[in-house]
């Protein structure tokens, strides 16, 4: 194995070039993943415009699917040669977080609190996927066993957004029969569809603005899809439930205006589920909020982690329920990353997910 690897780094704001880096040491709770797949998050974009703190020479990337190249000694229950992928968050098992069930928020404590996300290691506080290599730490909570059936596309989602996506629909509660508005349908928004479709919504009204978009959030479940450009959508979601509004609205793009617009077509005792990530304060404007007797619950997610979550995802994938292949529009080679931010970034070209290959 050689010594060196390649590994796309964060150098300032506005850069992140491929660069030559040691490949881990391989400690005892650990496993060294070979890269064969991975992808661009829009969180990785927030980093390259430094809208996201991260260290400098940071390794970016948090969404791996690969095969495993090394094994600690304490690693148990897997051989090297098999492929695996790691959640996005990739908790410790052990912190008090985990013990209480929220593992996402698995995080270092301090007489200052908890760090949000503190469970949201690759790319952020340790290094990333976009690489030749990648040191999972805590292996045996996080590798989780990739099916001999499904390809490295079909899982490629798991890690964080079909996760996302998924918890945006599971911390809504939704109930079989329900009446569910997405407003957003990127790749987080589409897997929330998806996941309202599979937690038994029976209408399901999602929002964007570019056709290809709409269209795919139809393939995925979408009854009816609305052009924000094309008309209000809380008019238009209002009209649609005969003025009832709806069980659960899905935040996915995480801005001001569409908080507000999923407060708006909220029935009474309805469920905004967010999802999003702010850049600044909240308003919640006092009539959509029914001056806060209207039974109205506000749920946040952040992505589940862990293998027993990337082990279910997969279990979704391989009994056909769900095929997110689809959402992979473009594929680069790591050497051309740059390239691959360049086009995501600019969201060109109808991109939805890029994969990088090894």
């Amino acid at each position: 194995m050689p010594a060196r690897m390649k590994a796309a780094v964060f150098v300032e704001p506005g850069r992140i070039v491929l660069d030559d880096k040691p490949i881990p040491d391989v400690g005892p709770n650990d496993a060294l993943l070979r890269i064969t797949t991975t992808t661009i998050c829009g969180t990785d974009v927030h980093i390259l415009k430094g809208e996201y703190p991260v260290a400098r020479g940071l390794t970016v990337g948090h969404e791996p699917v690969g095969v495993i190249e090394k094994l600690g000694r304490n690693v148990l229950g897997y051989t090297e040669g098999q492929r695996a992928i790691a959640g996005a968050i990739c908790p410790s098992g052990h912190s008090h977080a985990c013990l209480d069930g929220l593992c996402a928020q698995d995080g270092q404590y301090s007489r200052h609190g908890l760090k949000p996300m503190g469970g949201w290691r690759f790319g952020n506080s340790i290094d990333g996927a976009q690489a030749e290599y990648l040191l999972v730490p805590d292996a045996m909570a996080n590798l989780a066993l990739v099916p001999d059936d499904l390809s490295d596309e079909q899982v490629l989602m798991c890690p964080d957004i079909m996760s996302t996506g998924f918890a945006g629909a599971e911390s809504g509660n939704i109930r079989i029969g329900d009446t569910v508005a997405v407003f957003a349908q990127g790749p987080i928004g589409l897997c929330a569809t998806a996941g309202a479709k599979l937690r038994g919504a029976s209408r399901i009204i999602a929002v964007d603005t570019l056709p290809e978009r709409l269209a795919m959030a139809r393939r995925l479940g979408a009854d009816e899809v609305i052009d924000f450009r094309a008309a209000d959508p809380v008019d238009e979601i209002m009209r649609l439930t005969d003025g009832r509004g709806v069980d659960v609205a899905i935040e996915a793009l995480g801005l001001q205006s569409t908080f507000e617009a999923c407060l708006r077509v909220l029935k009474p005792g309805g469920t905004l589920s967010s999802l999003g990530v702010y850049s600044g304060d909240l308003t919640i404007p006092l009539k959509a909020f029914h001056a806060g007797l209207g039974d109205t619950k506000i749920v946040t997610s952040l992505c589940p982690g862990g293998k027993e979550r990337m082990r279910r995802l997969m279990n979704v994938i391989a009994g056909g329920r769900l095929d997110l292949a689809p959402l992979v529009t473009h594929h680069f080679p790591l050497e051309r990353i740059g390239e691959a931010y360049d086009l995501f970034a600019a969201q060109r070209d109808g991109v939805m997910k890029v994969a990088i290959v090894n």
